[in-house]
């Protein structure tokens, strides 16, 4: 069940949200149209707690799809079904350097470089066990509403347009079934990794779904336990290192928490036993990453010193709700 965080928590949310708002540089992701006619405006973020704590502002409840966020997802998916070493099997780790959507396959293997960029991605969905592709996506919106702790929807626009503009998907799938790296059949398997970019969402779901990757696998609105701890680290490792793109790098030494983007303009970053957080601002820099949620992220980063190699007195969160809850 979630409840209210400290007013010294929401009241940052909000500042942070007020003080962006003119920041409008970037544009909105045009090779698939609807994500080109979204509303530019939109800016919403919300921040959850493994307990349960929540706070948000601005447009928080508007929905958008998932796209690249659901990598995660499915990530965890794959590691229940086969563990680790049955993933890295198929799936490298390493950070790519390269777009989201760049043809980067290991010399020898024919494994994509990670999880989060668009091959690896349909490689780990090829790995979600099923005996058709129609029950594969089944258990990953399965998966992503457990994770959300609410029935999630496709956005079927969305999906059919994607569909149709899927070359490059398509190519990237038939050459890592010609490397072998993929084993499925690359029709169905595109078809399920579509419709997950195409699960609607809103910036609230995000941040209990980030929650949940920082609660060890339990949902903290409905208290269930989707996946172990040990697959909740493993995702959280690969987001920290690969889950920003080419931008990895930056992230990581100016905010310093896991996070994944996806280019409708989704972030979600966690910090374990601390919070998850869900931001959304559709308008992309050239790395496909939000403009405003990245510079919100930052803030909030400096504002309450979470970075994940900080010195455990200097981070300011835990004893923000350590003093509300005395």
């Amino acid at each position: 069940m979630l409840h209210d965080l400290p007013s010294v928590v929401t009241d940052e949310l909000q500042r942070v949200h007020d003080e962006l708002v003119q920041v409008n540089e970037g544009g909105l992701a045009d090779y698939i149209p609807p994500l080109s006619e979204v509303d530019p405006t939109l800016f919403g973020l919300a921040i959850c707690t493994p307990d349960g704590g929540f706070a948000a502002a601005g447009d928080h409840d508007v929905a958008f799809t998932l796209q690249s966020i659901s990598k995660c997802f499915t990530l965890a998916l794959a590691l229940v079904d086969h563990g680790l070493e049955g993933v890295l099997d198929r799936v490298g780790v390493e950070p790519s350097g390269e777009s989201y959507n760049a043809v980067s396959l290991e010399e020898g293997t024919g494994r994509p470089d990670n999880p989060m960029i668009n091959a690896g991605a349909i490689v780990t969905c090829s790995l979600v066990e099923a005996s058709s592709s129609a029950e594969r996506f089944d258990r990953v919106l399965g998966m992503l509403s457990s994770c959300a702790g609410r029935e999630l929807d496709v956005d079927e626009n969305v999906f059919e347009q994607e569909l149709a503009t899927a070359d490059r998907n398509r190519a990237l799938a038939y050459f890592m079934r010609s490397a072998g790296s993929l084993t499925t059949d690359v029709d169905e398997t595109l078809e399920v990794y579509l419709r997950q970019c195409a699960v609607l969402v809103t910036a609230g779901d995000l941040a209990v779904m980030a929650a949940t990757l920082a609660g060890g696998g339990r949902n903290p609105l409905t208290n269930e336990q989707v996946f172990s701890s040990t697959v909740a680290r493993h995702v959280l490792t690969i987001m920290a290192t690969c889950g920003m793109y080419d931008a990895s790098g930056q992230w990581l030494l100016r905010v310093g928490s896991p996070a994944k983007s996806g280019v409708s303009g989704g972030i979600i970053t966690a910090s374990p036993a601390q919070f998850g957080l869900g931001l959304y601002r559709p308008l992309l820099d050239d790395r496909g990453n939000s403009v405003r949620a990245v510079r919100a992220c930052e803030q909030l980063a400096e504002r309450f010193t979470w970075h994940a190699l900080a010195q455990p007195d200097d981070r300011q969160l835990p004893a923000v709700l350590d003093e509300a809850a005395d």
